[in-house]
């Protein structure tokens, strides 16, 4: 029980470790979308796993349409693409990409040809058919023998590529712990088919390591920030003290903030940050306020700024800035401390510059006059 429950928490540890990567502006990038279907596939190799110790195929004989698929054909696939998509684009040009899939493809028609007969029943695979899906058999064993050996070697290769140091030592590691565990499958795997031992027990292990193995990913990769597109910015923007005002706050250094451009989400870094700001420290109250000022906290280019607001919100920066200046002269409103405020100052020291603005904002907003907003608010 205790053992199928950590397996289950690797699993779903492994599927939301990926769906971070894949969606989150920090960590989402060509080459790390191949670390998430890598977690993804190890999550169905150790589900399938988990189908198999609480005896799932018997009810539900479908499932070994999953189970029959050589998923780990999958693993040094996209561990390859991984490295490769981190090199330089003129060593990349020259791989041959669409050959990593090759071996799973031949896998899966192979498996699901086969299971069409034996579990669903379809049709009734003649003789002659049984006898070349045998022959194929046999070369699938090979492939699987020759393929995930080759591609593992050969991605160690590709590390030299690899010009930071601290990457390659990152790199290394994560190929190291997913060859050992492949090796470990093939070589535990080859001796029961062979030699005909139970390796139940062994196979328990190997299970239990690709746990560990999602584990130390999430770890190293997420919280250690060895998937992040730009750690430094990364560490600055979780450490930074944000309780320094406005005025005297640091500068977030970022040479190169086009690396966030290609995934401009809610999740952006610099939007995440500027909505704090305005959210928590109320930056919006200064009627100077403008991108260029916004853009020099931030570190990044004016038109960037425009960028991230235009991108997220489908909206411009002035509107953007004044939907949080309507908000906070709506709380006014219906807070008695500022029942003797006017209109107008309330309008002021949210932000807005002029009374024109402010009226025009606020029903742009709402809808209705501030007057009418308060009249109704009564």
């Amino acid at each position: 029980m205790i053992y199928t429950t950590l397996l289950n928490i690797a699993i779903f540890q492994g599927i939301i470790l990926g769906l971070v990567i894949l969606r989150s502006s920090l960590f989402n990038s060509n080459s790390n979308k191949h670390v998430a279907y890598l977690l993804f596939t190890l999550s169905i190799l150790l589900l399938n796993y988990v189908f198999e110790l609480e005896e799932a195929y018997t009810p539900y004989p479908f499932l070994h349409f999953i189970d029959n698929v050589e998923w780990a054909l999958l693993l040094p696939a996209f561990l390859f693409l991984y490295i490769v998509n981190r090199i330089d684009d003129t060593v990349k040009s020259k791989q041959k990409i669409y050959l990593c899939f090759v071996p799973f493809a031949f896998s899966a028609v192979l498996n699901i040809t086969n299971d069409l007969d034996r579990v669903a029943g379809i049709y009734t695979i003649p003789e002659p058919g049984i006898i070349i899906i045998e022959i194929l058999s046999l070369f699938h064993l090979f492939l699987v023998l020759t393929f995930i050996p080759f591609l593992l070697i050969y991605s160690y290769f590709m590390i030299r590529h690899l010009k930071d140091s601290e990457e390659k030592k990152w790199v290394v590691t994560l190929l190291t712990l997913f060859t050992s565990l492949l090796f470990s499958w093939i070589i535990t795997w080859l001796v029961g088919i062979f030699l005909q031992y139970d390796i139940s027990s062994t196979m328990s292990i190997v299970a239990l390591s690709a746990t560990f193995i999602i584990h130390w990913t999430a770890y190293v990769g997420i919280y250690k920030y060895k998937l992040a597109k730009n750690k430094d910015a990364i560490y600055t923007f979780l450490n930074n003290d944000l309780s320094i005002s406005y005025s005297n706050s640091e500068i977030i250094e970022n040479d190169s903030p086009e690396e966030y451009r290609e995934s401009i989400t809610v999740d952006n870094l610099y939007f995440q940050k500027l909505d704090l700001l305005c959210k928590e420290h109320h930056i919006y109250t200064d009627c100077t306020l403008n991108r260029e000022k916004i853009a020099e906290k931030l570190g990044i280019s004016a038109g960037y700024v425009s960028q991230i607001v235009n991108t997220v919100t489908g909206d411009n920066f002035a509107n953007y800035i004044n939907q949080y200046r309507v908000e906070a002269v709506k709380e006014m409103i219906s807070n008695s401390e500022y029942e003797n405020y006017n209109l107008l100052t309330m309008g002021l020291e949210s932000g807005f510059t002029s009374k024109t603005t402010f009226y025009k904002a606020f029903k742009k907003a709402t809808g209705q006059t501030p007057n009418e907003y308060r009249n109704s608010n009564k």
